[in-house]
């Protein structure tokens, strides 16, 4: 067959030479500076489409182009079935299948069908033509695409008349477009993550991928290549072992499935309860169940089946299983180990072991519990108190000499010395006032309680009420007062002397 068409004009010259002058296929490809078997093709060509010398006067060039080359007769549906392509595009969502598995099947089917690179083109052109959300496609239970959508419902309080604005989280599997969203008060980091929790449980089951925008609840540095990652969310991921792959920075192909669900969520969900007025959250999110429940068996328009069906075909056979305990919210912090080897969350202080000292550390804060981590090593662990301004102490933690104090208190001290005499009490309260932290008058306190044994109560309250009155209210004092048996000897009140006249003393009135 030639590479191209000669004029119509060489092909009359072929004819009328061959047919005119009988001159042989050589002479003829010769005389007209073409092959012999271009002109033996256009000889075949001329028969098939019965035509002789001298040509018809009414026959012109196109006509005989025409006859020459005949189009192709159009392949019958009957011999040549089209695929359906709303089930291959619906096939492709499983797992590792592919166009040309497809293909296979469908020629095991029809033997004389289209073959493969028909099939790849005509099913990108019907692709084309349906809506982008459509067009991208999505593995079974691979991604879980989730933001708020840009519409608010306001929650009335009964009492006060104060109207807050409650926001609205969706979630939206990629395969099936199987569709979650529920009201939270705030976009905060807990309501963000809670909301998840609850989508998975929904779902009865866990996506590969989390596709979250780059809110602030999800990313704390955007980035084009390696987002940073709220650490709560990278919790969160670990908890339901799945990965958060933010959407790019001003792509919102990567997230068209969910900008598609928000604008079904607020045409067949936030429209509806237009009218209504609510007055808890509850409540809100009692009626956006009742209308999601009836968008997502709503029937698709182009393709079978309804948002419910494809989840339960495609997307929930394909989900990783719920993990058996359930998400519990953290909040993660940075705090630096102060020199009491206490560390401050929320005004309460807990103990780390005393050689981390000005280390920063990790915190891992929950409802119940507090958690310290150094390089992601866990060294402490308490569980969580709400009093300001008090301590939660390890002993282990403490050092070796503080380890011998750790079982005494301010209170327990006081109490003996109360039984002891109300001398020995007001010693020890003010042995303890003097000092800037409580636990630095423990020892005095105990040398106190080891006279009380040495010499007797009685002699004991004496030497206090002789320390007293000289005003010397330490231990070696009311121990001197004791040995040297002061302390059985009259009290005598502490009156200062008057200091004698001297010429070198300059009195009061000097310094008027």
């Amino acid at each position: 067959m030639p590479r191209a068409r000669l004029s119509m004009r060489k092909i009359k010259e072929i004819l009328r030479l061959k047919w005119h002058h009988h001159l042989s296929d050589r002479k003829v490809a010769h005389q007209c500076g073409i092959s012999r078997p271009t002109v033996k093709e256009y000889l075949r060509r001329a028969q098939a489409a019965g035509l002789s010398w001298p040509l018809p006067e009414t026959l012109d060039d196109h006509q005989l182009e025409i006859r020459l080359y005949p189009s192709a007769p159009a392949p019958s549906d009957r011999d040549k079935p089209k695929p359906h392509w709303p089930h291959i595009h619906r096939e492709l969502k499983h797992k590792s299948v592919t166009l040309y598995l497809l293909w296979v099947e469908y020629r095991q089917h029809y033997p004389n069908g289209y073959q493969y690179s028909w099939f790849c083109d005509q099913y990108r052109q019907w692709l084309g033509r349906c809506d982008l959300s459509m067009r991208q496609t999505h593995r079974a239970g691979e991604k879980c695409f989730v933001d708020y959508a840009g519409q608010t419902v306001d929650i009335i309080d009964r009492q006060s008349g104060e109207i807050k604005s409650a926001q609205i989280f969706i979630a939206v599997l990629g395969a099936s477009n199987y569709t979650y969203c529920e009201a939270t008060f705030s976009q905060t980091l807990p309501d963000w993550l809670m909301a998840h929790a609850r989508a998975f449980e929904y779902f009865g089951g866990v996506p590969e991928l989390i596709v979250p925008d780059n809110l602030k609840s999800a990313v704390t540095k955007a980035h084009r290549y390696e987002p940073d990652l709220n650490p709560s969310y990278q919790d969160l991921a670990e908890h339901f072992n799945t990965t958060v792959l933010p959407a790019r920075v001003r792509k919102p192909k990567d997230k068209a499935k969910v900008e598609n669900g928000v604008l079904l969520v607020e045409r067949w969900i936030l429209a509806v309860l237009r009218h209504q007025q609510f007055f808890s959250l509850s409540e809100l999110n009692g009626a956006i169940a009742r209308c999601l429940e009836t968008l997502n068996q709503k029937p698709f328009k182009k393709l079978p089946g309804s948002r419910l069906s494809l989840f339960k075909d495609i997307d929930q056979p394909a989900l990783n299983p719920l993990p058996e305990n359930r998400y519990v919210f953290a909040e993660f912090k940075k705090a630096r180990v102060h020199l009491d080897y206490h560390v401050e969350i929320d005004g309460h202080y807990y103990s780390v072991p005393h050689q981390l000292v000005k280390k920063q550390l990790d915190t891992r804060i929950t409802e119940h519990t507090i958690e310290c981590f150094l390089k992601g090593k866990r060294i402490a662990s308490h569980v969580r108190s709400y009093l300001k301004g008090q301590h939660t102490t390890v002993i282990e933690h403490m050092p070796a000499q503080h380890q011998h104090y750790a079982q005494y208190s301010t209170d327990m001290f006081i109490n003996w010395a109360t039984s002891v005499g109300p001398a020995t009490a007001q010693v020890v309260k003010l042995i303890i006032k003097a000092r800037r932290h409580p636990q630095q008058a423990y020892r005095s306190c105990l040398g106190l309680m080891r006279l009380g044994k040495s010499y007797s109560s009685d002699r004991l309250e004496n030497a206090c009420l002789h320390a007293i009155s000289m005003n010397s209210l330490n231990y070696k004092s009311i121990e001197s007062i004791l040995k040297h048996r002061i302390d059985q000897q009259s009290v005598h009140p502490f009156t200062p002397s008057p200091l004698p006249h001297h010429d070198n003393v300059r009195g009061k009135d000097y310094y008027h």
